[in-house]
């Protein structure tokens, strides 16, 4: 069968998209996405429809697919996060969003009675979860830092002691990258006796790298979390969305069921599962491996410490909490903001240093910013 080229209006436009794009991807420090990467090697596996369907550890009938890589990548995530050797399950997701849907799925199922707990920092999909699957919820204060307020979120529980507890604890908040102590939390429901209670932690960003941070978080399951999602388009880099969720084996065990259709189980939020992006993360943890991932850590914490001196030395009050690689600053010009894509919020914006950004790229922001403050 022969395919029709596209018209030359129209591979113009691609062209032009691909222009805008490049031109696009130079200038980003603003949202956590990492673009240092390259997966030509894997180019090949773009002319094949890999879907992932169903549960990645029971066997399917539809075998175009990588679910052998997406085993392998929950393997090891399940192992970083210290989940327990026989208790442990998980699959690639379309990213972190998916990955708190599920944890929080999960949670309602074995407590459909609980209360959900997140602080105001919390990212917006959490509330738009929440509401898809009609959990009630309360809201926490936050600390000036973004971490939630343990004192606020004692006393709430604790006027609430009769109900099951659901806990949505933030690993790197979406502007500060304040991190939520589970070993906290866990110490706060010990001491108001709740019993009956699941804690979800949302690692999006820094629970990628926080298992290679000295002192370690506390945000695993060796700490008390239940489930623990992360995205992985982020801190490892990714052309595509992607994100990873573990959890508990044996929590999933009470929601699994047979699907004859597709010859596996339904354990998963969509049906259809993206099967190029389990690959393209287990390239990237091939590829890097431990060590590697712990030098891509240690850079960007580097830069965001050299950023946060580079900001204080013309003056602006930039801070960024204990091993973070966000450095928040007072709000600049349009023109800079737009150049840089910088998030902004409150008056603050913030820059993510991912680990492609460099030095040299915090020096062009610093000058930027020092010419805008004398009117150059």
């Amino acid at each position: 069968m022969h395919l029709s080229s596209l018209s030359p209006a129209d591979s113009q436009i691609l062209a032009d998209l691909l222009a805008q794009v490049k031109e696009n991807t130079q200038n980003f420090m603003g949202y956590p996405v990492s673009k240092d990467f390259d997966f030509e090697e894997l180019m090949p596996f773009l002319s094949y429809p890999m879907n992932n369907l169903g549960d990645p550890f029971v066997a399917s009938t539809y075998a175009v697919d990588s679910r052998a890589m997406e085993r392998e990548v929950v393997r090891f995530f399940a192992s970083l996060f210290r989940a327990h050797d026989d208790d442990w399950w998980g699959y690639v997701t379309n990213g972190g969003s998916e990955g708190n849907l599920y944890g929080l799925y999960l949670a309602r199922e074995l407590h459909p009675k609980a209360m959900v707990y997140y602080s105001e920092s919390t990212h917006y999909s959490v509330q738009k979860n929440l509401h898809l699957l009609n959990m009630p919820n309360i809201v926490i204060s936050a600390q000036a830092n973004g971490e939630i307020d343990y004192h606020d979120l004692e006393n709430t529980i604790g006027m609430n002691r009769q109900t099951p507890v659901i806990i949505m604890a933030n690993i790197g908040t979406t502007m500060t990258e304040a991190r939520d102590d589970i070993a906290k939390i866990k110490a706060i429901l010990k001491k108001l006796a709740i019993k009956n209670f699941y804690i979800h932690a949302d690692g999006a960003l820094s629970g990628s790298y926080s298992a290679f941070i000295e002192p370690r978080p506390a945000f695993d399951f060796a700490d008390g979390a239940d489930s623990i999602a992360i995205s992985g388009h982020k801190f490892f880099g990714s052309p595509m969305p992607c994100g990873v969720v573990v959890v508990k084996k044996s929590n999933r065990n009470r929601i699994a069921r047979a699907i004859d259709y597709i010859g596996s189980i339904d354990t998963t939020i969509t049906g259809s599962r993206n099967g190029h992006s389990p690959l393209f993360l287990w390239y990237t943890l091939k590829k890097h491996g431990i060590e590697g991932l712990k030098k891509r850590a240690q850079h960007s914490l580097a830069v965001a410490e050299y950023a946060l001196a580079k900001f204080k030395e013309i003056g602006l009050a930039a801070w960024r909490n204990p091993n973070a690689i966000t450095v928040n600053f007072p709000e600049p010009d349009p023109a800079i903001r737009q150049k840089w894509q910088l998030a902004s919020e409150n008056g603050w914006s913030h820059i993510i240093c991912m680990p492609n950004v460099q030095r040299e790229h915090i020096d062009e922001l610093i000058q930027e910013l020092s010419l805008s403050a004398v009117g150059i």
